[in-house]
């Protein structure tokens, strides 16, 4: 009698080696995507030490972390999610006195040089009196109507700003306005909180991408009540929106004194 072969057996397990891979990766993804939504840097720090530890595979959590870390724009200024470009290192703190009144003229003059399209495109202006150097940063150049996002667009004027008034050891305030129009959206509920909203908005992007010391910010909010124009007329109302970057003077910060001066 003819024998015949027993046929080969079947590795019926191997599904289960791609199906591992599809979890591993399904899980990782759903954790860049649950880090993404957190404002925890400490918590993106562990998940990718997690992820590190899991994979054993450095390359992986430094992806990760660096997915996790990314800061989106607003392209036409709408949005609540930012971009910063690259920071160069912070300077060493200032131990000088504050500028002068001559200081804080010559700088208005290195801006002004600097600043002239957007000055003449009506974009921002630039002023020198008792309280100090105030840049107005109009909101048509900055924001998108009733947001507080920064624009993509303006970020190259703040990188035209920052390092002059990087380089002065006078505190800066930055001051939100808007027009007398009330507001009313899913994410104001008044001039106020638009205002305020503005103002740190412009602040994080001074700190966070062009290495201003946070100790000498601050931020206020006017809403509609510091005009410097009509609210009658529609071209009033738009120099009426505005954030104003104040380098305070000497004589000023004798009554809003230096917020770093408090943690000393």
């Amino acid at each position: 009698m003819k024998k015949h072969k027993a046929a080969p057996h079947e590795n019926h397990e191997r599904w289960l080696v791609s199906y591992a891979d599809f979890i591993t990766l399904l899980f990782a993804f759903f954790v860049v995507m649950f880090a993404t939504a957190q404002q925890d840097k400490n918590k993106q720090k562990q998940i990718a030490e997690v992820m590190r530890e899991a994979f054993d595979h450095g390359q992986l959590a430094t992806a990760i972390t660096g997915i996790i870390n990314q800061k989106k724009v607003a392209p036409d200024g709408k949005g609540d999610s930012r971009q910063h470009p690259p920071s160069s290192p912070p300077p060493p703190p200032a131990s000088r006195p504050p500028a002068t009144q001559a200081d804080l003229a010559k700088s208005a003059a290195v801006l002004n040089k600097a600043l002239e399209p957007e000055l003449k495109s009506g974009k921002i202006s630039i002023g020198v009196n008792s309280r100090g150097l105030t840049v107005s940063l109009r909101e048509a150049a900055f924001f998108a109507s009733g947001d507080d996002a920064v624009s993509a667009a303006s970020l190259s004027i703040l990188a035209k700003i920052a390092p002059v008034i990087r380089d002065l050891p006078n505190p800066v305030r930055l001051e939100g306005h808007t027009d007398s129009v009330p507001i009313h959206n899913a994410r104001f509920q008044s001039n106020w909180q638009l205002s305020t909203a503005r103002g740190i908005a412009v602040l994080e992007l001074l700190r966070e991408s062009f290495a201003y010391p946070a100790e000498h910010m601050s931020v206020a909010g006017f809403a509609e009540n510091v005009p410097v124009d009509t609210n009658e007329t529609p071209e009033g109302r738009a120099h009426n929106r505005r954030v104003d970057l104040v380098v305070l003077s000497a004589e000023a910060l004798r009554v809003e004194p230096d917020p770093a001066d408090k943690k000393k």
